[in-house]
């Protein structure tokens, strides 16, 4: 079914969704970026004591899996959504943001090696 997907159908759900339940008045870009916020943290919650090492084979367990699926769906369902209350178009946010980090942060042998902000 992953395939017949797009960001913008998705969106389209998501507002549909919303509207079925009269959430638009709730979906603020505070509130969304909020809940963004909380839902990042519990993604990041599932990870907080485990070691790196553990933390790379989350998903051998299906229990773990299941929650980190679930709290990235959570994630990018509220993204989506705040970008479309903001107009924001997050294939091509992400596209030239990428194009600004090349020219900040060259590849090795293209210029000066990276230094922290």
């Amino acid at each position: 079914m992953t395939e017949d997907l797009d960001l913008a159908k998705l969106q389209r759900r998501l507002a549909e969704f919303a509207a079925a339940r009269n959430w638009q008045p709730y979906h603020t870009p505070k509130n969304l970026v909020v809940a963004l916020s909380v839902e990042a943290s519990e993604l990041m919650e599932i990870f907080q004591w485990l070691t790196p090492e553990e933390s790379s084979r989350v998903m051998d367990d299906p229990d773990s899996a299941h929650r980190v699926t679930d709290e990235v769906a959570d994630v990018l369902a509220y993204l989506l959504q705040f970008c479309e209350v903001l107009g924001i178009d997050p294939l091509a946010a992400l596209d030239a943001k990428i194009d600004r980090n090349e020219q900040r942060f060259p590849a090795a042998g293209e210029g000066s090696a990276w230094e922290p902000d």
